[in-house]
């Protein structure tokens, strides 16, 4: 449980969060609440529990980390599990708490970073190259993912279509393979999946089901054989605790006990015939008669009216 608990507790702090796409000319794609056309940032829970990026600071540089603190208390900083949150680089945070106090630079490389509350810890980090395409965005291959995850995914998985590049352009093409096309998505996955690669897998691998329907049956009894154990000895163990608690009870020892066991059955028999024998001749041939006998009662009951106004009141 507390293993759980301290898992628990991990997945929801804010080092769960990933920078996962970004766009830095917008000229025909996504608008802030205002109505205006902004560069913006996605970050990405990528944990199962829900994270509060109020408090965390976004920023262009690395020597001043605390470029913009995202505010706390509002409701909308909380990032449910696997969703995302946008902010607008447009150098205008007085619109509120998601418009950042600065801008990406179109004709540079901007390196993007955000920073855990305390200001000095880092939690996420993209340098997007220079020569940025109009409503283009560059992203994270698939959402939260890093190089361990994707390096993973190639080594087990050998249909795996996405690409060996962790960060990728959505322009609009298809990679080979693929039946989707990759497209700008802005607060929403980065590949809307039509299909389960590993399902996909498996169906060339066993298209009979044969070693699906033998691994899930080897599943079960081996389950069931491990129980029979758990419970046997269980079992035991409970029975030798109950025989040394009455030994100590009784002031036995461990050789006597043993006497006692090592009775027959046939002398536990007798006993428990000439028990019965003994209390069915003390029955009466009668107990099933009820008797009724009636109890003169010298007193009348605390509620009887005989104890109040035995006499009149005086006047």
């Amino acid at each position: 449980m507390l293993f759980v608990l301290l898992m628990g507790v991990q997945a929801q702090r804010a080092t769960s969060l990933k920078i996962n796409e970004v766009l830095v000319i917008n000229q025909d794609n996504f608008m802030d609440d205002y109505g205006k056309k902004h560069p913006w940032i996605e970050i990405y829970n990528s944990s199962p529990g829900t994270v509060d990026i109020g408090g965390c600071f976004l920023t262009t540089d690395m020597n001043n980390p605390k470029m913009y603190p995202i505010p706390k208390g509002d409701v909308l900083t909380k990032i449910k599990p696997r969703q995302h949150v946008l902010f607008w680089a447009d150098n205008k945070p007085s619109r509120g708490t998601f418009h950042l106090s600065f801008t990406l630079d179109p004709e540079k490389s901007n390196f993007v970073a955000l920073f855990n509350s305390d200001g000095r810890a880092l939690i996420d980090s993209i340098t997007i190259p220079a020569g940025q395409r109009v409503d283009i965005s560059y992203g994270l291959i698939q959402d939260g993912w890093d190089q361990k995850r994707l390096n993973e995914e190639l080594q087990l998985n050998s249909l795996y279509k996405g690409g060996d590049k962790l960060w990728v352009y959505y322009d609009g093409t298809v990679p080979a393979g693929m039946n989707r096309a990759r497209e700008v998505t802005p607060s929403s996955n980065n590949v809307i999946l039509d299909s389960n690669e590993k399902v996909e897998n498996f169906k060339e691998n066993d298209s009979t089901g044969v070693t699906m329907t033998i691994t899930a049956m080897s599943v079960v009894f081996i389950a069931l054989i491990i129980l029979y154990f758990v419970f046997k000895y269980v079992g035991k163990t409970a029975v030798n605790l109950s025989r040394k608690r009455a030994m100590k009870a009784s002031g036995l020892s461990k050789e006597q006990a043993k006497e006692v066991a090592s009775e027959s059955g046939e002398i536990y028999a007798a006993i428990a015939m000439a028990i019965y024998e003994a209390t069915d001749a003390v029955h009466d041939d009668e107990n099933t008669v009820l008797t009724i006998k009636n109890v003169a009662r010298n007193y009348s009951p605390w509620s009887s009216k005989i104890y109040s106004l035995r006499e009149l009141p005086k006047k």
